[in-house]
């Protein structure tokens, strides 16, 4: 089984501890998985499984609960049934109508540890807030990091599925990882891989955001989302995509833009980064940029001609910084451009991203250059494919791979 250690390492010191455990991420990046990982350490701890309740509002067992009510029936004749503490599991608790009133009423109960998952992330944060504030932990969960593919791919046995003889084994790995990305059901699959990705693309756009937020146009809707994915990595603002529609369709408006964005945003398909003026310290709104959070839409939603290396590599490593909770932005620095301003507790970091250097002077001039014009002695990174060591001026040059294995090595 697939550790999934970052999680395990954030989630431990909470445990037996009197605070609801929140799971938020995209579906299917393995928050089901990770339940019955915290539970085989429950039941490693001493814990009877009898004394564990889990319910998955996806599985046939349990979808008919719609309601809060409903959901209180099954808890409550668990609860009555064991005197001593339970451990209580809810799987996509945002199914549920009003089960932030039920989740407040059992988590007063004595005896009684509560672990939640959730797909959306506006649905979870404004309920959670309002009825359990300081009473939460969040901890937001990712498709399979590198690492984790690596692991998966050995546990089922698998060579990489591409087999360039030019390229180290890591390396083919690495492509296909770049390819198809870090969704579990993915991975395991030897073919047919962008078929399911497209199958888990289409249903969370239908199920989370069209039927959420009652869509009319969806066919409009998932042009601008296909705008969206093919200009990761670009500046994007409403008034950008307003004009890439507009002389098309008539009935678009920004409004209805920015409500796109957001909902994009609360079903996790997409990360927004703010972008900010390092000498002015203020930040710059209505054009930020999007990541997705799995590189496998990116290929599974467009055509060979319309992918960029550079952006997807890009994609990759601002995932990573997350992963490894670093709150990240985008830097401006008078003309230039730094891909990430990196910060986590008093550390900064900078980090720029390529696809080659290729010993170009051009090309060194453009990633290396912003980055010295920043005038703190924060560490500075370009991160590209290269193995060759770039490094220069006390600006550090660092593998992709090398990085996503160990992304401690970006150390101050």
């Amino acid at each position: 089984m697939v550790e999934r250690k970052l999680y395990m390492d954030k989630i431990s010191s909470f445990i037996n501890q009197d605070i609801i455990k929140v799971i938020t991420g995209i579906r299917r990046c393995g928050k089901s998985y990770f339940f019955k990982l915290i539970i085989d350490e429950l039941k490693e701890m001493g814990v009877n499984e009898e004394n564990i309740l889990l319910i998955d509002l996806e599985l046939p067992e349990y979808n008919m609960i719609k309601s809060n009510s409903q959901l209180d029936e099954i808890v409550l004749e668990y609860l009555n049934s064991h005197e001593d503490k339970v451990y209580m599991f809810f799987d996509e608790i945002q199914n549920v109508e009003d089960w932030q009133i039920s989740i407040n009423s059992y988590f007063k109960l004595p005896n009684v540890e509560i672990f939640i998952t959730g797909s959306n992330s506006k649905l979870l944060s404004s309920e959670l807030s309002t009825y359990l504030t300081g009473r939460y932990v969040s901890i937001d969960m990712y498709p399979f990091s590198f690492i984790e593919f690596l692991d998966y791919k050995n546990e089922l046995g698998e060579k990489p599925i591409t087999a360039n003889e030019l390229k180290t084994e890591l390396e083919n790995y690495f492509d296909e990882y770049m390819a198809y990305g870090g969704f579990p059901i993915a991975i395991s699959l030897k073919d047919h891989k962008e078929i399911i990705l497209n199958d888990l693309y289409s249903s969370i756009l239908l199920h989370d955001i069209v039927e959420r937020h009652d869509i009319r146009n969806v066919g409009l809707f998932n042009r601008i989302v296909k705008f969206l994915i093919e200009n990761i990595g670009n500046p994007i603002s409403a008034h950008s995509v307003y004009n890439y529609l507009k002389h098309e369709i008539s009935e678009i408006s920004k409004p209805t833009i920015y409500n796109y964005l957001d909902y994009l945003e609360e079903a996790y398909v997409l990360s927004k980064a703010s972008r900010e003026d390092l000498i002015g310290k203020r930040e710059i709104t209505g054009s930020e940029k999007y990541y997705l959070m799995d590189l496998g839409f990116y290929k599974s939603q467009l055509e060979e001609k319309q992918q960029n290396t550079g952006h997807i590599l890009e994609n990759i490593v601002y995932l990573e910084l997350l992963r490894q909770d670093y709150k990240v932005t985008i830097g401006k620095i008078n003309e230039s451009e730094i891909d990430f301003v990196c910060r986590k507790g008093n550390r900064k970091i900078y980090v720029q991203v390529c696809y080659l250097i290729n010993e170009d002077e051009e090309i060194i001039k453009r990633e290396f250059e912003p980055l010295s014009k920043i005038r703190d002695n924060y560490p500075k990174y370009v991160l590209s494919m290269e193995k060759s060591d770039y490094s220069r001026d006390g600006i550090e040059h660092v593998n992709i791979i090398r990085f996503l294995k160990n992304p401690d090595c970006l150390a101050s």
